[in-house]
């Protein structure tokens, strides 16, 4: 078994946190790229076998740039926040049409204290929120099973995010997903422990977690046309 993090790991996000500028960040982006980027960029690496048997339609790409991985550096062009860095470092397993539609992914999510992984669609555009809430009032019994199977939901949890006040226009609202359909998310998560990030069985708790949001991620595909 192969331990990817550790307190060093931990420690470098922290001082991210606390010291978000450029000087801080070029001072310790050894310690970055030992402790943080190269372990994720192995993890994913590894993780491609494990996805291939979820889907043969889905990617993790383990390049440096590019890849998987997202950028550390935040885009601060239209943000009231100007800070240069993220807190936390995340990386997408994607579809393979994901550039040309809007497709799930599934997603890691590293930061001390609040690491996850999930999967589904955050902030699609307004056509692809219609398409799913029309595919979700059309199809409520598998939408149950993929999205509301009490072993899927004692695991995982149902990201609303910013949801609507209101049913969405076209909808009646006795519907019995109506709480479904009013998400603007259509995303299911899972927190990691701190401890099971740092461990030596990463790799295996997110494979059986990649298997068991499968199923979601199966049914959001369908809904938009989409390989699985």
């Amino acid at each position: 078994m192969t331990t990817y993090f550790n307190d060093r790991t931990f420690k470098f996000l922290r001082g991210i946190a606390r010291n978000n500028d450029r000087t801080w960040f070029h001072a310790h982006k050894d310690a970055y790229e030992a402790n943080v980027r190269g372990p994720f960029l192995q993890l994913l690496l590894d993780l491609q076998p494990g996805l291939a048997e979820v889907s043969t339609h889905y990617r993790v790409d383990p390049r440096p740039v590019g890849g998987s991985l997202f950028r550390l550096h935040r885009d601060t062009r239209f943000a009231n926040d100007k800070s240069p860095y993220k807190r936390w470092q995340g990386a997408r397993l994607f579809h393979a049409r994901a550039r040309e539609v809007d497709a799930p992914s599934f997603y890691l999510h590293l930061e001390p204290g609040a690491c996850f992984v999930g999967a589904g669609l955050w902030h699609p555009q307004p056509d692809t929120q219609r398409r799913l809430r029309q595919f979700i009032f059309d199809n409520p019994g598998s939408w149950e099973v993929a999205a509301h199977a009490p072993g899927f939901r004692k695991r995982f949890e149902l990201e609303s995010g910013e949801s609507l006040v209101r049913p969405p226009r076209g909808f009646p609202a006795d519907f019995r997903f109506i709480d479904d359909l009013k998400r603007r998310n259509f995303v299911a998560v899972r927190a990691l422990p701190d401890a099971t990030v740092l461990g030596p069985r990463l790799r295996q708790v997110l494979e059986k977690d990649l298997q068991a949001l499968a199923p979601f991620v199966d049914y959001l595909c369908a809904g938009l046309d989409l390989e699985f």
